[in-house]
């Protein structure tokens, strides 16, 4: 089979894209699989299951530590890997790609190792109403344990972060701003680097959340400006236990580790140890060395296609459904803003019929969607909702996937209407 890298990708064929992505090759319930849930967790190509598979069964060992064939072999895939990162959100230098989990893992290395470091008594975080639980939850962590204050940049009622309230905040001279580059739920894209410039200007440091960015759309570190970007590989076409924080140096080099252990040491005597440079100060322990290798297959994958193109398409997507969701479902309820200022997400309601169950039929037609609050409970309390359903996009995601979400929905409506 010949895979979509081989292939001319002007425009992107989301149609043979499909090919790449073997689970989609599947009947739930007697119907073509329609997977509409890549904001929670993307498929992932053949060539990041086979990047991992090569691994396992030719070059399985230890990373770092061995001087024997198996063990360079291994060490150069895994640092192999961090480069094609770096070039993927054009990271100056490879050694400020720290390997992490996933994004929440990155987000608590900041608030542990520079937050503690940093943050005192009645210094001020700003972040927003729209933000993951992972870009909240470390901050309040943090503000309880330091007393600091957290502070919040709302949004309008379409969606969008209000800066106007943004630059009245900022007179509060915050320690750091987080935020995320495109919502999780609503699909805002943020406008990150005028509010990285109208931060620093503030004097504080600046926090961007790429988890629905980086899979999505162009993400250049040293466009935006932003002193910490992290995100989850999972999300980006790699396998979970991958994710990224990527800082700049004199950060990370004025950082103590996050945790302590095997790798992230130069030196370890019974009372004190020196710590490694950059990156390994901050990767203790044996690394899922696979999950990265993984996510430097996914990230070439990517910039084969090219992240333009990437972006126009779900562009695309995002425009026919928020013109042909209405007219197809009566009385649908969208959240957000319109496609131009707005990611592959679609977040929506049926008046009258709990997200879950709308979830639950749609599975019987094959069409897997989220539902609940989305780690965004804070934002649901915001727009006067319990729960919400939610349909996302990737590059595999077609015209006719939409289509098939509009006529599973009006089966909804007809099942509780009757």
């Amino acid at each position: 089979m010949t895979s979509q890298l081989e292939r001319p990708v002007t425009p992107l064929d989301p149609e043979a894209l499909k090919a790449d992505f073997p689970i989609l090759d599947q009947e739930v319930f007697g119907h073509p699989l329609v997977f509409l849930d890549s904001a929670a967790s993307s498929q992932k190509p053949t060539v990041v299951i086979e990047a991992m598979d090569a691994y396992y069964r030719h070059d399985n060992a230890n990373v770092h530590r061995g001087i024997y064939q198996l063990s360079e072999r291994a060490t150069a895939l895994y640092e192999g890997a961090r480069e094609k990162v770096a070039r993927l959100i054009n990271a100056p230098d490879p050694a400020t790609v720290i390997w992490t989990r996933n994004a929440t893992e990155a987000i608590n290395l900041v608030a542990y190792s520079w937050g503690r470091r940093n943050i005192g008594r009645g210094d001020a975080i700003i972040l927003t109403e729209m933000e993951h639980h992972a870009n909240l939850v470390p901050w309040q962590i943090l503000a309880q344990e330091k007393d600091a204050d957290l502070e919040f940049i709302p949004i309008t009622d379409d969606g969008i972060l209000r800066q106007d309230v943004f630059e009245v905040l900022l007179r509060l001279k915050p320690k750091l701003v987080a935020f995320t580059h495109v919502s999780n739920t609503l699909g805002t894209i943020n406008p990150v680097v005028e509010m990285t410039r109208k931060a620093h200007e503030a004097g504080a440091l600046v926090l961007v959340d790429g988890a629905q960015a980086v899979p999505h759309l162009p993400v250049d570190v040293q466009a935006i400006g932003c002193d910490f970007y992290v995100f989850s590989g999972h999300k980006a076409l790699a396998p979970t236990g991958s994710g990224v924080l990527w800082g700049r140096r004199e950060l990370l080099e004025a950082m103590p580790p996050f945790m302590g252990g095997g790798d992230m040491i130069r030196e370890v005597h019974l009372r004190r140890s020196e710590w490694n440079e950059l990156p390994w100060k901050f990767e203790a322990g044996t690394p899922d060395i696979s999950a990265q290798i993984g996510l430097g297959a996914a990230a070439d994958y990517l910039m084969a296609l090219g992240m333009d193109r990437v972006r126009e398409h779900e562009l695309e997507l995002a425009n026919y459904a928020l013109e042909m969701l209405p007219r197809e479902v009566p009385g649908i309820e969208i959240y957000g803003p319109d496609a131009d200022h707005r990611g592959g997400v679609i977040a929506f309601n049926l008046p009258g019929i709990h997200p879950h169950d709308v979830a639950q039929v749609l599975d019987r037609f094959g069409v897997a969607i989220r539902a609940g609050h989305h780690c965004t409970m804070p934002l649901h309390e915001r727009l006067d909702l319990a729960a919400s359903a939610r349909a996302s996009f990737q590059v595999y995601t077609t015209k006719s996937d939409i289509d098939a979400l509009a006529a599973a929905l009006r089966e909804v409506q007809r099942l509780f209407s009757a």
